[in-house]
């Protein structure tokens, strides 16, 4: 796929019609992280990964784009003094908005609670790019934590990235809205891949083997353009493991403070992965 900021893939008219035309291209990689279902980990995938990419030596940063339901200051217990709401209101710089978060990475937060960005207005499309453009040069990864499901201000912010990361969970009401959301990808914005994690999943194995099956799916009834079915990469699974609970619950970073533990070591793996084949693949 192309790079989405500099040459972005097709995406749908309601997103596309008003995007003003990006800037000129840098070595930033920017992944949307994304859910069919709301309720699977993304937001704890989103920072933890965030954390386990920044001790491999990158410059990484994580941008809330669940513009209207926020949490990824609750997961990291922080209590931003300015969003991006101040920044789309001309309240405040950008440069005010970065923050350090622990794990040594940057986020950028969204407010909780803002019904005006349930919807994406022209003035909310040109906001959000012209933020990621800013940015983007600065860091080596930028992780855009979106909103779940298929609403437009969400495909918009997916679009916006060059690769997508799919959140999901082996139960049935997550895997039928993952295949939904991979589908829209796949037919709206011209999709030829998508990555799949598998959070929670209950055995080894269980996210290979669900990958496989949604590739079967997709590949009876999802085409793209080219006529091709879009193809799942299975980029890894993260166990079960009453760690995590223990960690959000606490407003923690499970890779800092439970690096030991099965779901810490798989999101370590997931970096990894991240690195060598999306970062800086081998020629």
């Amino acid at each position: 796929m192309n790079d989405a900021l500099y040459s972005r893939p097709k995406t749908p008219a309601s997103a596309d019609a008003a995007a003003p035309a990006a800037g000129g291209p840098t070595d930033s990689r920017i992944i949307a992280i994304t859910s069919g279902k709301g309720g699977v980990g993304k937001t704890f995938v989103s920072a933890n990964l965030a954390a386990a990419l920044t001790r491999r030596g990158l410059r990484v940063l994580v941008l809330d784009a669940d513009l209207g339901l926020a949490n990824l200051d609750v997961v990291l217990n922080l209590h931003p003094k300015v969003t991006l709401h101040d920044v789309f209101t001309g309240k405040a710089t950008l440069d005010q908005a970065v923050v350090k978060a622990p794990g040594g990475f940057s986020v950028v937060l969204a407010g909780s609670g803002m019904v005006e960005y349930s919807r994406l207005t022209p003035e909310v499309r040109s906001e959000l790019l012209n933020v990621i453009q800013a940015l983007a040069p600065q860091y080596d990864v930028v992780l855009l934590d979106t909103g779940a499901g298929i609403s437009d201000v969400v495909l918009y912010s997916v679009s916006l990235a060059q690769e997508v990361l799919v959140v999901a969970t082996p139960e049935p009401t997550s895997l039928t809205d993952a295949y939904a959301a991979i589908k829209v990808l796949a037919t709206q914005q011209r999709r030829q891949q998508v990555r799949l994690v598998v959070n929670q999943a209950a055995r080894p194995g269980d996210g290979r083997a669900i990958t496989g099956q949604l590739q079967q799916v997709l590949d009876r009834f999802v085409a793209t353009d080219t006529g091709r079915p879009v193809r799942l990469i299975h980029m890894g699974d993260i166990p079960a493991d009453t760690a995590v609970r223990e960690a959000v619950m606490r407003r923690q970073l499970l890779l800092q403070q439970m690096p030991g533990t099965p779901a810490a070591l798989a999101v370590a793996q997931l970096a990894n992965k991240i690195e060598t084949t999306v970062l800086r693949p081998v020629a």
